[in-house]
């Protein structure tokens, strides 16, 4: 019986002790965490957690780790129709019907001046619209920033010198459009079947990439 409770006190000591090394880690890592929190609370109050945001993502870009792998048709499954019945604008409040890009390639991006992982892909986006024929691909830079942004939407274009087409929705976006989260890039062939969908922050500006537009052209 002494050995018993012996053999038990010896184990419960051992437990004990270990518990003691680990509280401060996990006391550490808990920190860590409400530190973290609390530094991007106040980076979005002060509002520049957008710039932090897109400048991470644009150091990851440029390892080449975000270059988009635009997929393979033939290895996909029946392509789903894209909805046009919706309209945008202009930021100067030209309506447009989006069907009026049926028989083209359209490359459609959402995003927002408030998104860091948007601003991070905008300049690849940019170099991707000056090396194509935007004659057959269509851009369409959708803006989902609130109504009466459009002066904010202005400057964020103009000081960053792009020069592709941006627009904002006009009344109710179609169910496909409805994205969880931004940036989200659509590619519709000309056939006006969904090509591609990516979810996420990712670098266009690639020969790769290229040239799948220009073969989803010339289809």
């Amino acid at each position: 019986m002494f050995e018993i409770t012996k053999i038990g006190t010896f184990a419960w000591h051992q437990q004990s002790s270990q518990m003691q090394k680990i509280l401060p880690t996990f006391k550490s890592i808990a920190l860590t965490a409400v530190s973290a929190l609390f530094l991007v609370f106040l980076l979005q109050k002060v509002g520049v957690w957008g710039e932090v945001s897109s400048a991470g993502q644009s150091v990851v870009m440029s390892t080449g780790a975000l270059d988009i792998q635009p997929e393979s048709s033939k290895d996909e499954p029946a392509k789903k129709d894209f909805d046009f019945n919706f309209a945008i604008k202009t930021t100067a409040g030209a309506r447009i019907n989006f069907d009026q890009f049926k028989g083209k390639v359209v490359f459609l991006n959402l995003w927002a001046t408030w998104c860091g992982p948007c601003k991070a892909e905008m300049p690849g986006i940019q170099h991707l619209y000056e090396k194509m024929d935007t004659s057959k691909v269509v851009f369409v830079m959708l803006s989902i920033d609130k109504e009466g942004a459009q002066a904010k939407i202005n400057d964020y274009v103009r000081k960053n010198k792009f020069t592709f087409p941006v627009f904002m929705p006009s009344g109710y976006l179609s169910e496909q459009l409805q994205v969880p989260s931004i940036p989200t890039t659509f590619v519709i062939n000309r056939e006006g079947k969904i090509e591609m969908k990516k979810v996420g922050t990712a670098n266009y500006d690639t020969e790769k990439f290229r040239q799948y537009l220009t073969d989803l052209a010339q289809q």
